[in-house]
């Protein structure tokens, strides 16, 4: 009987999971036809696709689809190509139903409440048990495009290290990532229009998300007990055939996957290309690896902190990205601020930037400096835009970001 793989240790390794909507050429119009270019690829409607170090996947509704590292990653810079690649391939049979890839946390002008097409192949009965509980027509439900990434830990004290610190960070990483500033084909005054959406859609099970900054709980047997049982509690009347796995139900903007011996983070909009992607996610994991080993503050008082203290925080952030100023300096304190009484958010990634300067590759210090420089996706994309725009003006931008991805260049 061979013996299971040993765990990862903390941070030691990185899953990626990245998010795109199919939508027509010309029209740009969201196309549901994920299954056919599955079936066009394998010759079978399939829920994956195996292709080496990146794989595919379907996703809730049926014109996104989801690409991921196929094991987790010591390394992050070498998948810019390898995620680039499975693009451009993606794109070319695309093609001949006029269709393609779009980057961009949501859909600038999906109608979701005629648009919506459930995913109807196989593992759909979750699916349509949130569909019967939530009605998944809505932007919190099928127009979101997300980054997710996922981080190891070996133990409960690496996971109490790593769950202390991920919930610090949460705040403000949609300042570096916010690419939803417009839906229904109006500015909505969110950069992170996404997460504002996200934070409404189960609002009928609260349970779910919680707060979305998860509750300061650092051991598996608390985490059980203060945030699975609640909703397993919520989900059973509704959950009668028991389809709904626990760790699929959390909703929070970072959920323990004590399954895999990882926490996802799943507050980061997707970005414009997968180089910008991955730098983004190479900051976050150096950060992660400077707070939780102690580098300005320890463990112990990052723990201090409640979610009450957190989440206006969030709030402010998803509305104003790196505009919005941090008046608490015991925040800013965490992060190695030591005389600060209050920051923007701007200015505090530009300090942990340099901080972990040294820690990354040159196409990550090359894509946050971009973001740093020109501010996040939604920023530039406004600039564009303009705060009113119309729908052949908003289309003209959108198919530059197709451009931007299926060449694996940022946006100005």
């Amino acid at each position: 009987m061979s013996n299971p793989p040993k765990p990862y240790k903390l941070l030691e390794v990185t899953g990626i999971e990245l998010e795109y909507m199919i939508v027509d050429r010309d029209t740009l119009r969201v196309l549901p036809i994920v299954d056919k270019l599955f079936e066009d690829v394998t010759g079978r409607i399939t829920g994956d696709v195996e292709r080496g170090a990146v794989e595919w996947s379907n996703e809730l509704v049926a014109h996104v689809l989801e690409l991921k590292t196929a094991k987790p990653t010591k390394k992050i810079p070498p998948f810019r190509a390898k995620f680039s690649k499975e693009v451009k391939v993606i794109n070319a049979v695309l093609a001949k139903r006029n269709a393609m890839l779009l980057p961009g946390a949501a859909h600038p002008f999906m109608d979701p409440f005629t648009e919506t097409v459930i995913w109807p192949h196989e593992h759909n009965e979750v699916y349509a048990l949130y569909d019967r509980i939530f009605d998944c027509r809505g932007h919190g439900w099928s127009n979101l495009q997300s980054t997710h990434l996922n981080v190891p830990f070996a133990n409960d004290e690496e996971f109490g290290k790593l769950h202390a610190a991920i919930r610090l960070l949460l705040p403000i990483i949609p300042a570096l990532s916010a690419s939803s500033p417009i839906l229904d084909g109006k500015v909505t005054g969110h950069l992170d229009s996404r997460m504002e959406a996200y934070l409404h859609h189960q609002e009928k099970l609260p349970e779910l998300m919680g707060a979305l900054i998860p509750e300061a709980v650092f051991t598996q047997e608390e985490y059980y007990r203060t945030v699975f049982s609640p909703i397993a509690q919520a989900l059973a009347p509704y959950d009668t055939k028991q389809v709904m796995d626990h760790h699929f139900a959390n909703s929070r903007g970072a959920i323990a996957r004590f399954d895999r011996g990882a926490i996802e983070i799943r507050v980061i909009d997707i970005q414009e290309c997968p180089s910008a992607d991955l730098a983004i996610a190479e900051l976050i994991v150096a950060v992660l690896k400077a707070m939780t080993s102690g580098r300005w503050v320890s463990s112990y008082l990052q723990r201090a902190w409640d979610e009450v203290d957190l989440v206006p925080i969030f709030n402010n952030v998803i509305r104003t990205g790196g505009e919005a100023v941090i008046t608490d300096r015991d925040y800013l304190f965490m992060f190695g601020m030591m005389k600060q009484d209050e920051m923007s958010v701007q200015k505090l990634w530009q300090h942990l930037f340099v901080e972990m300067y040294g820690d990354l590759s040159e196409s990550c210090r090359q894509g946050i400096a971009h973001i740093l420089e020109h501010g996040c996706l939604a920023t530039r994309i406004l600039a564009r835009t303009g705060p009113a725009p119309d729908l052949e003006g908003i289309r003209t931008v959108y198919k530059e970001l197709a451009v931007c991805l299926a060449e694996d260049r940022m946006f100005l």
